[in-house]
């Protein structure tokens, strides 16, 4: 859908990385942007997805929720969309 509303160019980060206890990102990507990587979602993962836009020199955005797969499937949190803009 970005790239449908003109801003391929201004997509520069990547889709969303793992999160766990020990390293930030040490799992699994959900794409090859920034590297290339093929290992597979399994039970016990948790990953953000957070896709953004920069436009440079004006100001990026960036939606993210986070997700645990657990043993009956994905558990996504925030549960209900954020309606706030934050100005950081």
């Amino acid at each position: 859908m970005i790239g449908h509303a003109g801003y391929a160019d201004q997509f520069v980060h990547r889709t969303g990385h793992s999160i766990d206890r020990e390293l930030h990102g040490s799992g699994p990507h959900l794409d090859n942007f920034e590297t290339a990587d093929d290992r597979a979602l399994v039970v016990g993962v948790g990953f953000s997805v957070e896709p953004g836009i920069y436009l440079t020199g004006h100001f990026g955005m960036r939606s993210e929720i986070n997700v645990f797969l657990g043993e009956r499937g994905p558990e996504v949190t925030p549960r209900a969309p954020q309606r706030d803009l934050l100005l950081v």
